[in-house]
């Protein structure tokens, strides 16, 4: 469907500002009920971070990867023939095969918001009152939307160091960057120990890239479970990629496109051709008029809401990333629908609200984790040690026994249980196929599963999986 240059209607039900997963989920899921809808965004592709610079290129970029490991594998498994080992991955040739592929999602979301009736609009949203918003389009011209509510859905995006902060922090790329690299770097620095970092490192070394990660602490990931951090940067570092712990980068020097020296606190230099701050992100805030008409900003720029998604301004909600709590597409989608159903579906929904609870997530690391519930330390901290019991195993999975012992990846599950009755509070695991066996487990801990139900299970065999359901 075109985008509109001119409002169709006097007024609508509702404007979403922002076209990315929650925007599009949730003005499709009201424009179902019969709302009169319209999206405003400001780029000219749909599907915000998730589909164009995050979660569907990035998995792609995974499988890659993984089939160049599957590669080197296959000499254990009697595969022979040219190629057999040594991988041999053309990045200037598969760029814009995937490019055009998310080419195709952006065109199936406009589709879908056709089929749905939604009136989409292009250009830059700014509040006029509670009830309208602004269009600036990118010639210049304006028109307003008056609506009955607006629900702000813009997003987020990565945080890069400012060159007063880092001299010469503008000649690196963030992740947004990574997905418009030509050509595959040869020696790359990356900053950060979040999940996006491990990502794209373990992405471009895994494809034949020189990788130094640079981060402040002992280990990756230090939010998650304590496990899954030192199981996967012993990993790491068995595979080859370098590491600088307790790492600040003090400048940068080169030129965009060249080689670039890092220097580091400790006085030490790295030269690079490729460094990705990875180091977070930031909420798309700035501009929209939202503090003008009492709609509160945490000190991060996030819109504060409620259970509901409701700012305190009558008509105004906010969800995704741009409300700063668990920045994962899904929630966003999640948290969206149930919006929608609330305020114009049937008399069932009106109570309706994302639980933020036990929300299951994958890291496509190599290799990947799940994980769902509490950490061991917030685990023990709500319940006390006296009631928590913890389950783990530690094994390699029957895909690698074919595989020489310096290529077993390793595989930890970790139940967490809390109580006389057990309730598994959390599960973290790392190993072949996490990614795939945490969203039944989710299911499982958030119907408040026991870990005799998991023990009452019987396995599927030979699985990594019914480890869990075997546990002891």
């Amino acid at each position: 469907m075109p985008p509109v240059t001119k409002p169709a209607h006097e007024k609508y039900d509702i404007v979403f500002i922002g076209g990315g997963s929650g925007g599009v989920a949730g003005a499709r899921r009201a424009a179902s009920y019969g709302a009169t809808v319209a999206v405003i965004e400001e780029s000219e592709k749909l599907g915000g971070t998730c589909v164009n610079v995050g979660c569907v290129p990035k998995k792609i970029m995974w499988h890659a990867a993984d089939i160049a490991d599957k590669i080197r594998h296959a000499e254990g498994y009697q595969f022979k023939g040219p190629g057999i080992g040594a991988p041999q991955f053309s990045w200037a040739t598969f760029k814009p095969q995937r490019d055009a592929y998310i080419r195709r999602l952006n065109g199936i979301y406009d589709n879908n918001l056709g089929k749905e009736g939604v009136e989409l609009h292009h250009g830059r949203a700014r509040l006029l009152s509670p009830t309208a918003v602004e269009i600036t389009r990118s010639d210049g011209s304006t028109y307003t939307l008056n609506t009955d509510r607006i629900c702000v859905a813009t997003g987020g995006r990565p945080t890069i160091p400012s060159d007063d902060e880092i001299p010469g922090a503008s000649l690196g790329i963030n992740s947004d960057g990574f997905f418009d690299l030509e050509d595959q770097p040869r020696r790359v620095a990356v900053v950060g120990a979040g999940y996006i970092a491990v990502e794209l490192a373990g992405v471009l070394h895994t494809l034949g890239s020189e990788v130094t990660m640079l981060i402040r602490g002992e280990t990756v990931l230090r939010t998650f479970d304590p496990m899954l951090g030192e199981t996967l940067t012993n990993w790491m570092k068995h595979t080859g990629i370098n590491f600088r712990h307790g790492a600040h980068v003090k400048k940068v020097e080169g030129a965009k496109g060249q080689e670039l020296t890092l220097t580091l606190e400790s006085g030490e230099t790295l030269k690079v051709d490729t460094l990705i701050w990875a180091i977070g992100r930031h909420a798309n805030t700035e501009g929209l008029g939202l503090e003008e008409f009492g709609v509160k900003l945490d000190k991060k720029g996030n819109v504060v809401v409620d259970e509901f998604q409701e700012t305190g301004v009558p008509g105004i909600t906010a969800l995704g990333d741009v409300a700063g709590k668990a920045l994962l597409t899904p929630v966003a989608i999640a948290a969206a629908r149930r919006l929608s159903n609330r305020l114009f579906g049937p008399e069932k929904f009106k109570g309706d609200k994302l639980d933020y609870n036990n929300i299951p997530t994958v890291v496509f690391s190599h290799p990947t984790i799940g994980t769902v519930g509490l950490t061991e330390p917030e685990a023990r901290k709500k319940y006390g040690d006296e009631n928590i019991k913890i389950y783990k195993s530690s094994f390699r999975a029957l895909y690698f026994s074919m595989i020489p012992e310096e290529h077993k990846e390793p595989s930890v599950y970790k139940l967490i249980c809390a109580g006389p009755e057990e309730r598994v509070v959390g599960i973290h695991i790392i190993g072949l196929g996490s990614d795939e066996i945490m969203q039944g487990f989710g299911v499982a801990v958030k119907m408040g599963a026991t870990k005799a139900d998991l023990d009452n299970t019987v396995a599927i065999h030979p699985t990594s999986a019914e480890e869990l359901v075997t546990l002891r």
